[in-house]
């Protein structure tokens, strides 16, 4: 690949992932996979009494750029609604797919190289897609309780 794909920033968020454990008893968890590199993302979630992600938890078994792109999901998950993480993982997705300007995403833009690339698009969207489905199953659950 490209010294451009895998730049210093990118190499830099790959091993730089402000959480790095599950969490013991989630309210939504969901696993994502990547079927071309075999990239592999869990993410936890526990909503707190507003609505928004109070604690998450992430595994991540991914090539360098899912571990950037899990590591950006992961500095800014805390807070987040829903709606937000949905929001974030369709904005990502467009934006890969060259139809979408840079998603709203604190430092995504770091991951602009890799536009070029469609093979590795599914391994950058992993962490977000997660997450949007976990934030999901933690409200339905937390609204059935």
């Amino acid at each position: 690949m490209s010294a451009t794909l895998y730049n210093d920033a990118i190499l830099r968020l790959a091993t730089d992932n402000p959480i790095d454990e599950r969490l013991p008893d989630p309210q939504g968890t969901s696993e994502k996979r990547s079927p071309i590199c075999g990239s592999r993302v869990t993410v936890d979630v526990n909503l707190g009494p507003d609505g928004r992600v109070s604690e998450a938890g992430m595994l991540v078994r991914a090539c360098a750029l899912g571990q950037a792109s899990s590591s950006l999901l992961a500095a800014n998950v805390i807070g987040r609604t829903p709606e937000e993480l949905a929001a974030a993982r369709d904005a990502l997705a467009d934006w890969l797919a060259q139809g979408g300007d840079v998603p709203a995403w604190p430092g995504v833009d770091v991951l602009a190289p890799a536009r070029d690339y469609h093979a590795r698009h599914a391994s950058i969207r992993l962490a977000f897609e997660a997450a949007a489905e976990a934030a999901a199953q933690a409200r339905t659950r937390s609204e059935g309780d």
